[in-house]
């Protein structure tokens, strides 16, 4: 589909808003569209509501696995950890020694060998603490852990994926900082997609997609929310959820563990600034999926991966408040993903919240 170019005039008069009148965006790195609806955010909302994150976490509690010395579902002690702890998941999606199913009898029924490793990364001891709570050093080290885990798994397997589902809201079923890593055989569909979309776009245009993308946004600035010398979080142009946000680095880096010493210590501050920023949007822990996104690992190290550019996508559900989230549900999962307020909007709005968390303020005042 190729919707009309913005101001242009359209059939029956009026001169095209983006902010008024729906229309539709392109993906270049999923290539795909996403329809904008901005007049539908007036509408008034009767639906369901979500319960709100507790604010009363217990800093340690022994009933929960993820805590220092705590019991695993599998009878495991936890150390008493002070920073990060890497462990097994004691449930893992994926395991390295699984049998290769048969041969397929038609090409309508394939199977596929899906062999790898699943890790569990606590960032903190205290299960009261979130990322933007955590100091900038404590932050770095989770940087560093986490280019460490792509580094090891990466030698041995094809993906490295490492995501936090944040918020009972995402799934999280312990209230304790920390996230996943799943090292994987194969390369999954969304790394399959962003592998080709790069690559075309490279062999197309002579520059990786997300560095153009990155220097386009840095010079446009109504999609941008934080800025330093190293990184820019945009809520891109393209995004789907309300307040969906992607963080980019200024040179082009394919892996996490090609950072410098420096680019990890201006990752920890700018990732601080964004968090601070989604929390005190509704003053509610703000839930959300993100994830790091790199050149694929284990053969992929001997290629050319000029075409990737390391990125970390966050995908936030909450739209109006902390208790009114959107549905990718209908229209979203039959034809196409649908969004109301446009990305410009949700940009300013975050742009224009304190860096200070609200915790912290209600401490100065009281």
């Amino acid at each position: 589909m190729e919707p009309s170019p913005a101001g242009e005039e359209e059939e029956g008069g009026g001169r095209f808003c983006a902010s008024e009148h729906q229309h539709a965006r392109y993906n270049p790195l999923r290539d795909d569209w996403v329809l904008v609806s901005a007049h539908r955010v007036k509408r008034p909302w009767h639906g369901q509501l979500e319960k709100p994150p507790p604010e009363d976490v217990p800093r340690w509690d022994p009933n929960n696995p993820l805590c220092p010395g705590a019991t695993r579902a599998n009878g495991e002690v936890n150390p008493q950890y002070e920073g990060t702890f890497v462990f097994p998941n004691d449930f893992p999606a994926l395991q390295p020694d699984a049998p290769e199913p048969g041969d397929s009898d038609h090409p309508l029924f394939r199977a596929a060998a899906a062999r790898g490793v699943c890790k569990v990364m606590c960032f903190h001891p205290w299960s009261d603490l979130t990322l933007p709570l955590m100091s900038l050093a404590e932050i770095r080290a989770v940087i560093d852990a986490w280019a460490e885990l792509v580094a090891e798994l990466g030698a041995s397997y094809t993906w490295v994926q490492i995501f936090e589902n944040k918020g009972a809201m995402m799934g999280c079923s312990n209230p304790h900082p920390h996230c996943q890593v799943w090292a994987s055989s194969f390369l999954p569909n969304e790394a399959c997609l962003e592998d080709r979309t790069q690559r075309q776009h490279l062999s197309q245009h002579g520059v990786p997609m997300l560095l153009e993308y990155a220097e386009q946004e840095a010079q446009r600035k109504e999609r941008l929310v934080v800025e330093n010398e190293d990184w820019l979080v945009v809520v891109p142009y393209w995004a789907t959820w309300p307040y969906q946000t992607l963080l980019l680095p200024r040179r082009h880096v394919c892996r996490l563990q090609d950072l410098c010493e420096g680019e990890r210590d201006s990752l920890a501050s700018i990732m601080q600034r964004l968090l601070i920023k989604y929390d005190n949007l509704f003053e509610v822990s703000f839930p959300y999926s993100m994830g790091w996104h790199g050149a694929p690992t284990g053969p992929y190290l001997e290629e050319d991966c000029g075409h990737w550019q390391l990125h970390a996508h966050y995908y936030p559900p909450l739209l109006r408040s902390a208790t009114v989230r959107k549905f990718m549900v209908g229209y979203e999962m039959l034809a196409q993903v649908q969004r109301d307020l446009t990305p410009e909007q949700a940009a300013e709005r975050l742009r224009s919240l304190p860096e200070v968390h609200y915790k912290q303020r209600a401490k100065e005042t009281s």
